[in-house]
């Protein structure tokens, strides 16, 4: 059966009553890195354990993206074996266009991993093998100066001179300014060429509720640098504003000259210490500038529009699998063998063949896309004849929640660190099984110290939609503050045993109209 998949968001005809809603990119993508060519914005996120890394997506006003690939997409390009721990894996890219040509440089913090840097004439792919680049550490940086020399900045904060279409350094890393004295994790660099000065930005105070941004300026690339009087230029620390950890942040003009900043942050929900289950997201954020040092305006879940034309995107909602290739939204645990899973062993349905037993295996074969709503509702039908598997919301490998199908029943389980449990079981009978997960966030006013953030509800569905919920779970226990961690929840189809196929996966927010949800978004912020 094939319903309609997609929508346009804002309507066609312009912003939603002249605002737009933060994040611009919500769900499990942070550490973003944005680079503009003519009318054109390209962005970049880490992308962890998961396979394909770094998603790249495209925009033409900075508040609508569309994820347009991946930028390593083959085995050659990215290995993750089973020994990549979880928030392992790809560490903040940056994305840069110079000379003709789109550049990526990050980290895989894992075996046999280390600095790579990729680069391509179009930012959906191809892009190269790596360029290893040995000496660097994560959160690389990549700027040009005026004699065309290429300065790479990494957390420390240290710098060294590259070639880019080797690795070659030129010298060893030496140490630049390090952020306010005192506070921990300085990363994130980002070095800008901006009037008569280079700049120097960066993250301090570690990527929890500390979370900042600082900045310094100096004559050359290499300094020495001045920081600035009002640092940290952002930050949310300490304040009871719906967006926190904020940090990790990057820089880009537009083309009517105006200045504005990507950076991550998330969206804490529950009772005390508050609990983040969607992982970093990217937020957008207006920048002026007053004696020569940026002035960051206030960020919030509502923000004026831009002063430029909106330019929506058609957003899908839901996959019949009628392509031979996934989209790049999905994604997969490490790896993603090309014997693992097709879309043309039975046309117009996703095969997936197992690997592993249970999502608790590195290895698991797992497809899935990230959760960017606080409350949502996903579907699937499964025909399990052949084998066992399920849909899944993945944390890591000790933090997740299943329903699964095969051998004549369905269950509900559980993992929550050390423990696993099934929760409910039911029998089923024979044929294709269709199941659903409802996340549902709390509200607000529901809110006391000890308040989940969500729930999720898992269970069957018959063909009226009719829901029979099997199992009720707290969300606070698929979340970092819980797990730990880096990394954000994951919807996605996996396979136990055998050889398991899905004929649709539908994706469902039920929660987009921000500025009715809760009275934290009422407040409007303007741009300066």
């Amino acid at each position: 059966m094939r319903e309609s998949n997609t929508v346009k968001t804002p309507a066609a005809d312009g912003w939603i009553d002249g605002t737009f809603v933060n994040p611009v990119i919500p769900g499990m993508h942070p550490d973003p890195s944005v680079c503009r060519v003519g009318d054109d914005y390209y962005l970049a996120c880490s992308s962890f354990e998961y396979f394909p890394g770094v998603p790249i997506f495209h925009s033409r006003d900075l508040v609508h993206w569309r994820q347009i690939g991946n930028s390593l997409d083959r085995p050659s390009q990215l290995s993750l074996p089973p020994g990549t721990p979880s928030s392992g894996g790809v560490y903040a890219p940056t994305l840069r266009h110079h000379d003709g040509r789109f550049w990526l440089i990050t980290t895989n913090v894992g075996p046999g991993g280390g600095a790579m840097l990729f680069s391509s004439a179009d930012p959906a792919g191809p892009w190269s093998e790596p360029v290893h680049v040995p000496g660097v550490g994560i959160d690389p940086d990549l700027a040009w100066d005026e004699q065309g020399r290429c300065w790479c900045t990494f957390a420390g904060i240290y710098q060294v001179r590259i070639d880019p279409g080797t690795g070659r350094s030129f010298g060893s890393p030496r140490p630049l300014w390090s952020g306010t004295p005192g506070a921990q994790a300085p990363e994130a660099p980002h070095l800008y060429r901006i009037g008569d000065y280079w700049y120097l930005l960066i993250a301090e105070g570690g990527t929890e509720r500390g979370h900042a941004v600082a900045i310094a300026r100096g004559p050359a690339p290499d300094g020495p640098f001045e920081p600035c009087p009002a640092n940290p230029v952002l930050t949310h620390r300490g304040t009871g504003l719906p967006i926190q950890n904020t940090g990790h942040a990057d820089l880009v003009q537009a083309p009517d000259s105006s200045w504005w900043m990507v950076l991550l942050g998330a969206r804490p929900r529950g009772g005390t210490p508050g609990w983040h289950v969607l992982g970093r997201e990217t937020f957008l954020v207006p920048v002026t500038w007053a004696d020569g040092w940026p002035v960051i305006g206030e960020l919030a879940p509502v923000m004026a529009a831009p002063p430029w034309p909106p330019h929506p995107v058609a957003v899908s909602r839901r996959d019949d699998f009628d392509s031979d290739c996934l989209d790049p939204r999905w994604i997969s645990v490490r790896s993603r063998p090309a014997g693992s899973w097709s879309t043309t062993d039975r046309p117009g349905w996703l095969t997936l063949h197992a690997r592993g037993a249970s999502l608790d295996d590195p290895g698991v074969t797992f497809a899935g896309r990230r959760q960017e709503h606080l409350s949502c509702r996903t579907r699937t039908v499964i025909d399990p004849a052949e084998g066992r598997g399920g849909l899944a919301v993945r944390l890591d490998e000790r933090h997740h929640y299943e329903i699964e199908a095969g051998d004549g029943e369905v269950r509900v389980m559980a993992r929550i660190g050390s423990l696993r449990t099934t929760v409910a079981t039911r029998p089923t009978p024979a044929g294709p099984v269709r199941l659903r997960i409802d996340v549902l966030a709390t509200r607000p006013e529901e809110q006391h110290p000890c308040r989940e953030p969500d729930k999720l509800r898992l269970g069957v569905e018959d063909t009226d939609a009719a829901f029979e919920v099997l199992a009720e779970f707290d969300g606070r226990y698929l979340s970092t503050e819980v797990a730990g961690g880096f990394t954000g929840r994951v919807i996605g189809v996996y396979a136990a045993a055998g050889t398991v196929r899905f004929d649709w996966f539908d994706y469902e927010p039920l929660d987009e109209d921000v500025r009715r949800q809760s009275s934290e978004a009422r407040r409007v912020i303007l741009a300066p």
